[in-house]
């Protein structure tokens, strides 16, 4: 489950998004919070995350503010995910970026929780490192992964 802050992030990138490919101009944090439906209190932390991370960039001036500098394609909602809401597996044993040794597991190779749990989240992993900023801006019909998601029925 993606928490609260995932979702306004994804928001305010999808905006990002949609500006890049119309006008590129650069957006202010309170149109970015208009638009998206975030309280900009949140969105100014988030933002700076974001930009800290390389995806977007900030601008300066009168005509400042926030434009998304990787294409769409390049934004993968995994990474973004662990950016905002940290390891996304279910148990510690099977983080590729945080790994830790459960306290109370004598063996990994014979414990059946890693293993069940490992199968269910690879599976989940093909599709969640398949998705891209692109696939939540991107027409119904378009045929890009999400829309390959929702096909098979998850």
């Amino acid at each position: 489950m993606i928490t609260q802050k995932m979702k306004y992030a994804l928001k305010a990138l999808m905006e990002l998004a949609a500006e890049r490919a119309g006008e590129g101009r650069p957006l202010r944090i309170e149109e970015i919070a208009q638009k998206s439906g975030t309280p900009k209190r949140f969105l100014e932390h988030i933002l700076l995350e974001i930009r800290n991370a390389g995806f977007i960039a900030s601008v300066r001036g009168r005509h400042g503010g926030y434009v998304l500098i990787k294409d769409p394609r390049e934004v993968s909602l995994s990474e973004l995910m662990r950016l905002i809401d940290g390891p996304i597996a279910p148990l510690p044993c099977l983080s590729r970026r945080a790994y830790q040794r459960c306290e109370d597991c004598p063996d990994e190779n014979a414990c059946r929780l890693r293993q069940v749990f490992a199968q269910v989240f690879w599976s989940y992993l093909v599709l969640i490192d398949s998705l891209t900023l692109a696939d939540l801006v991107a027409e119904p019909g378009s045929g890009g992964s999400a829309e390959i998601v929702q096909q098979i029925g998850l």
